[in-house]
This record gives structure tokens, sequence and C-alpha cells, in this order.
């Protein structure tokens, strides 16, 4: 289970989960950055709905990595069994965005309280990717709003996991210029994470 989980000598190393259908789309990522701290991100995509986006830097990182805790907000990735099976929850407040990229100026909306537990299970090997590893599987669970329990059926997913002295793209990048669902994510020292969501999943917008 080593290469799952955190590595102690590497300066940067992420985890990023994704998933997505006509109906439910979404992404999870956790960053461990200079042995130090950590940022999360979470975003939860439906048609003719806000997006209901989750965004948290500068976390104090814990002995076990893999669990982030700030004022007001819980998160855990637990590897159930290598390549084959995590989960990932959280319990904090969301903001509501009407337009998701509003995310990289601020991300100023109506603040709601969610917790999610979802559950991804492997369906094909992991390959190789720069950095790191990829590996194709779908998730389901519940997200609870204020407006009741959102259950994700099973739908596709896909999760990478890098790590290193730096971290090249987690995402490929949109072939052409893209109107369609958007989550984005502003992070310290300008990392921008703007996603934009086709067939085949979330590509980075080009």
């Amino acid at each position: 289970m080593s290469d799952e989980l955190a590595h102690a000598h590497a300066t940067v190393e992420e985890w990023t989960f994704e998933w997505w259908s006509a109906e439910f789309a979404g992404v999870a990522l956790y960053r461990l950055v200079e042995r130090a701290e950590a940022w999360y991100g979470w975003a939860l995509w439906r048609p003719g709905e806000p997006v209901v986006h989750v965004v948290v830097d500068g976390i104090r990182r814990r002995n076990d990595p893999m669990i982030a805790k700030a004022d007001a907000f819980w998160a855990e990735f637990t590897c159930e069994h290598a390549f084959e099976q995590w989960t990932i929850g959280n319990e904090t407040y969301a903001v509501e965005l009407d337009a998701p990229r509003d995310a990289l100026t601020g991300a100023r909306g109506t603040a709601v309280p969610i917790a999610s537990d979802l559950e991804w299970y492997a369906t094909s090997p992991a390959v190789a990717m720069e950095g790191g590893y990829e590996q194709r599987g779908v998730l389901l669970g519940d997200v609870e709003t204020v407006n009741g329990v959102v259950s994700i059926p099973e739908v596709a997913s896909r999760r990478t996991h890098r790590w290193g002295d730096r971290l090249p793209p987690a995402f490929r990048t949109a072939g052409v210029a893209h109107l369609g669902p958007n989550v984005a994510f502003a992070f310290p020292h300008d990392v921008v994470i703007d996603l934009v969501l086709d067939p085949n999943g979330w590509a980075t917008r080009p």
C-alpha cells in the first residue's frame, strides 16, 4: 500500500478523484505541500443547480496526513484496499456558485453545510502517468445538504496519485474551447485548476 499513501520525502504530492455522468459530476483533490501544509478542493455539479464548492488551503499537516482538519472543516481519504477501493469523506461548509468560475476570484456565494461519504472502486488496473499513476473506476455515495441527501449512483470515475519535486498536470487538456459544465479551484502561489466536463470526464480548460 506504500505507493497509495503519502511519501515522506516528496516535496509535493496530490490525490485527485473525478466522477461524471449526465446527472452528477464532481472532483475531490488533496495536495500535500512542502511537508508542512495541505490544500483541499471539492466540487459537485448537477444540471440546473449551483455548483457546490469547497476550497481550503493552509491546512496544518497531521501525523496521519490523509486526514485534514481546520476550523469548521474535516476531510479524510482512506485507502481501504490498495489499488481497489477508497473512501473519501468530508464535513464542512461549502459555497453555492451560480457561476463556477467565480471560484477563481474569491468564491463568493451562499454558504451551506455539507457532509459527503463517497466510495471509489477500481474497474481496471492502475497505469503509469508522469509523476505517478492513474486508475479508472466507479464512484457512488451520499452528499448531505441543507435540502436533503443527494445520492450519487454508480458513475464513471478516474483517480490520480502523483508525487515528487513538482507536479505535472493531473487532468488532460480539453481539445477545443468548451462551454459546458465547469468547476474551478484557486490556491496560493497562483495555482489554478480550471476544469470543463466532456463525455470523457473533466479536462483542463484550453
